[in-house]
C-alpha cells in the first residue's frame, strides 16, 4: 500500500488515527482469551521498531487483518484490495509487474508499488516517508483516490453493516463494534507478521553457510559500493537519498513531505530483501530487471544538486565481471520460502 498524493492531509489523518487508537483501548475486554500469536523476530535481526506493546498479537486479530487485506470491499469500486498490488507471489509487491500500480477504476498511480516484508523494523513508510507508524499506514491507500479511495470513515461503515465482519470483530476484540482503531490494529498484526528471514544471505549470517563463489565476489563489491545505504540484514538504513536515477521524473520525493529544497529527488532507501521478485525497480519502475539496475549504477548516475555524495556522476564503471558478480550476490537476498508460503 503506497501513498501517491501530497501528504499534509495524511499527516493530519495520522494524528486522527492515533486519537482513535487511544480512544478505543478501553472497549477491549481485559479478560480476552484469544489465542496469542507469535510474531517471529529472528535472532540475527536488530530490535524491531514496532513492539506490539499496545496491540498484543492474537490469532483472531491477525485473521481479521488478513481477511481485510485481501478483501476488495474496502475499495470504492470493490475491485481492488491491498493484495491486488501486494501479492505473496511477488514478495508482496505488484504481481502485474507494472511500473506504477493500478488502483480503482483502472487509475494509474504515480509511484512503483513497494514490497512488504519485515515492516515492524521500519521507522517510516512509503517512498517519501510520509507515514511513520505501521498502525497508521493503511489510512493512506484507503483514502487515496488513485488507490482504494473509499475513505477510512466509509470503511468503518461498510464493515459495520456487513453480514460477517461484526462477528469477526467480536471474536477479535470482544465487541462487534467496528472502529478505525480496530481496523488499523488488525492490519498491523497481519502486515507485521510478514517476516522474511530465510534467504541464502540469512543462512550466511546465521550459520556462516557459504555463498557461491561469484556471490562472494559480488558481496565484496556490494560492501564497497552499496552497503553504505543498503545496510545490514534488513538491506537498508532507511535514510532518504537522491541516487541520480530519477530519469526525467518531476517527482520531488521527500521534499513533498518536508518542503525543504535539499530533499528534492530524495527517496527512502528500499530494502533489497526479495529483490529478485519485485521488478520493476526504482520509485517510478523505470528499470525492468536487476541487470538494468546494476547497469544504471555503473553508467547512468546523473548530476543533481542533492545527489548523494557517495555516488559518482556518471556511475561506478563496473566491469562485465563485476556486474555479473553483483547480480549473483543480489540473488542471494531473496527468500524463496517467503513467496511460496500460504498466507
Amino acid at each position: 500500500m503506497i501513498l501517491y498524493r501530497q501528504l499534509s492531509p495524511i499527516i493530519i489523518l495520522s494524528g486522527m488515527a492515533f486519537f482513535l487508537l487511544s480512544g478505543c483501548t478501553k472497549d477491549v475486554k481485559e479478560e480476552n482469551t484469544n489465542i496469542p500469536l507469535r510474531i517471529r523476530q529472528p535472532a540475527h535481526f536488530p530490535k524491531p521498531v514496532y513492539t506490539f506493546d499496545n496491540n498484543p498479537p492474537r490469532r483472531t486479530v491477525y485473521e481479521l487483518g488478513k481477511r481485510m487485506f485481501f478483501d476488495p470491499i474496502l475499495s470504492l469500486d470493490q475491485q481492488v484490495s491491498c493484495g491486488t498490488c501486494h501479492a505473496a507471489s511477488a514478495a508482496f509487491a505488484d504481481p502485474r509487474g507494472s511500473a506504477v500500480s493500478t488502483g480503482i477504476f483502472g487509475r494509474k498511480g504515480l509511484r512503483n508499488t513497494p514490497a512488504l516484508a519485515n515492516l515492524i523494523w521500519y521507522p517510516h513508510f512509503n517512498q517519501d516517508g510520509g507515514i511513520n507508524h505501521i498502525e497508521v499506514q493503511p489510512v493512506a491507500p484507503i483514502n487515496d483516490s488513485l488507490e482504494m479511495g473509499v475513505g477510512i470513515a466509509n470503511a468503518v461503515s461498510i464493515l459495520q453493516n456487513h453480514p460477517e465482519y461484526p462477528e469477526l470483530f467480536a471474536r477479535a476484540f470482544d465487541s462487534d463494534s467496528v472502529t478505525a482503531a480496530r481496523i488499523l490494529w488488525a492490519f498491523a498484526q497481519f502486515m507485521g507478521s510478514l517476516v522474511s528471514d530465510n534467504a541464502p544471505i540469512d543462512a550466511y549470517y546465521r550459520e556462516n553457510k557459504p555463498l557461491p563463489d561469484k556471490a562472494i565476489r559480488g558481496k565484496s563489491i556490494f560492501d564497497e559500493y552499496c552497503a553504505g545505504c543498503h545496510t545490514g540484514v534488513l538491506q537498508s538504513d532507511f535514510s532518504f537519498k537522491n541516487n541520480g536515477l530519477n530519469m526525467g521524473s518531476h517527482d520531488i520525493g521527500r521534499a513533498e513531505i518536508t518542503g525543504e529544497s535539499q530533499d528534492e529527488g530524495r527517496f527512502r532507501v528500499p530494502s533489497l530483501r526479495n529483490v529478485a521478485y519485485t521488478a520493476p525497480y526504482m520509485h517510478h519502475g523505470q528499470l525492468n530487471t536487476l541487470k538494468d539496475v546494476i547497469e544504471a549504477y555503473s553508467s547512468s548516475i546523473a548530476d543533481h544538486p542533492n545527489l548523494d555524495p557517495g555516488l559518482p556522476v556518471g556511475g561506478f564503471g563496473f566491469s562485465s565481471q563485476q556486474k555479473e558478480d553483483l547480480y549473483q550476490f543480489l540473488l542471494q537476498l531473496s527468500d524463496h520460502s517467503f513467496v511460496n508460503q500460504s498466507f
